[in-house]
């Protein structure tokens, strides 16, 4: 535990995205040799049946899963299984390999808790994406694919790369999301109309069985989110993730505008609007919230405002390996504070 804790540290003494590449290296390490894997799954797991629950034919052992970013090429599954997750959202991956922004492209504001990344979908591209989950099957927890498009895909084009991508990832992810809401790749939030996500969507759809998410940003108007959160669910999604980082700057005076904030800054914005969504979709599709979660808490108060599942990942740079124990075992202690029984009974019983 010492010694996990100590990494942690000295990892947060580097530039952030060094940190994040030997991070994932240590994990990969960790896979090969399994051994430190047995180790960190007997140190962070937290098993109660009252967080198991059924979603699109998945079990999920608890609802705190990791948000998309962190494992862009879905390298380390297993490894991030082992600190605890319920499941995991692998990427934004894109059809072709692409660098992404130039360096540095990702920031800490330690104080606000708070990160600022401007990466641009960085990644190696679908065909790699598909050797590594084949590689890692059968998962240890339902996981997700985060699709996206290649930054030099003309707008008028978008609906092949993403189409490309459900047709290549085939049956190896639990669920898909549709990323067309990062800040980071030049015009891609202009593809937030309804129209537009609803089409988008329905060419996805008819290349898969697998259920499919849209996520949208936390910067949309009220009435916008609302429209495209009916107007996918109507169209066959099978739910939303809300948020993604958002570029309302005034939330860190003097930072530069550049990428998207993501940590405590964005935690408000991402409450509102996941109480406002679940509010008018009535249980229609299933919500992962993401957002500013950074404890038990939060996580169940986002549960109790309508999300079925919940996401961290700014919050784990910042409390390290063992914030997942933490929040998953919190969760218990305040279900079991309240009498609730089974997490399903919990959603969204504040709307």
């Amino acid at each position: 535990m010492l010694s996990l804790e100590a990494l942690h540290k000295a990892l947060l003494q580097l530039e952030p995205e060094t940190a994040h590449d030997l991070a994932i290296e240590a994990l990969r390490v960790g896979q090969v040799a399994r051994v430190p894997l047995s180790l960190l799954r007997r140190s962070c797991t937290v098993r109660s049946s009252r967080l198991e629950q059924s979603l699109w034919g998945q079990s999920f052992p608890n609802p705190v899963g990791l948000a998309a970013g962190f494992d862009k090429n879905g390298e380390v599954i297993r490894g991030m299984a082992s600190t605890g997750f319920g499941f995991l959202e692998v990427g934004t991956v894109t059809p072709m390999p692409q660098r992404g922004n130039e360096k540095p492209r990702v920031f800490r504001h330690r104080q606000e808790q708070s990160l600022q990344n401007a990466l641009g979908f960085n990644n190696r591209g679908g065909r790699a994406m598909v050797k590594k989950l084949r590689s890692q099957r059968p998962y240890p927890v339902p996981v997700g694919v985060n699709i996206g498009k290649n930054r030099t895909t003309p707008a008028k084009d978008a609906a092949q790369d993403y189409e490309r991508l459900v047709d290549d990832l085939g049956e190896l992810p639990d669920y898909l999301v549709i990323n067309v809401s990062s800040p980071n790749t030049p015009g891609l939030r202009d593809m937030q109309r309804a129209q537009t996500v609803v089409e988008l969507l329905r060419g996805c759809l008819a290349r898969t069985r697998k259920p499919i998410l849209v996520k949208l940003a936390p910067d949309l108007e009220d009435a916008e989110a609302v429209e495209l959160a009916l107007a996918v669910t109507e169209a066959g999604a099978a739910g939303l993730v809300l948020t993604n980082t958002t570029i309302d700057y005034s939330l860190l005076p003097g930072v530069e505008p550049r990428g998207g904030l993501s940590g405590r800054v964005l935690k408000k914005r991402s409450f509102d609007l996941l109480r406002l969504v679940a509010s008018n979709l009535d249980g229609r599709g299933h919500l992962i919230s993401v957002g500013g979660i950074d404890s038990a808490e939060e996580a169940y108060a986002r549960l109790k405002n309508g999300a079925n599942l919940v996401q961290v990942y700014t919050a784990l740079v910042y409390q390290g390996p063992f914030l997942i124990r933490k929040m998953v075992g919190g969760l218990v202690d305040l279900m079991e504070r309240d009498g609730v029984e089974r997490v399903e009974d919990l959603v969204g019983v504040e709307l």
